[in-house]
């Protein structure tokens, strides 16, 4: 397989998308978020761990 092959079907892949790949279901704020909450407690308890400082 060549990468003239393989960049055009990739393209033509690209190009079946009719939605852009976003589900509808799926909302960018609350992912958001959620990955904020969920970085910030992973924070909290790395830091409740690490006394020694």
């Amino acid at each position: 397989m060549s990468i003239a092959s393989t960049a055009a079907s990739l393209v033509t892949l690209a190009e079946g998308s009719e939605h852009g790949g976003n589900h509808e279901s799926l909302s960018p704020y609350l992912t958001g978020i959620g990955a904020l909450v969920a970085l910030l407690l992973l924070l909290w308890i790395t830091t409740r761990f690490n006394r020694d400082r």
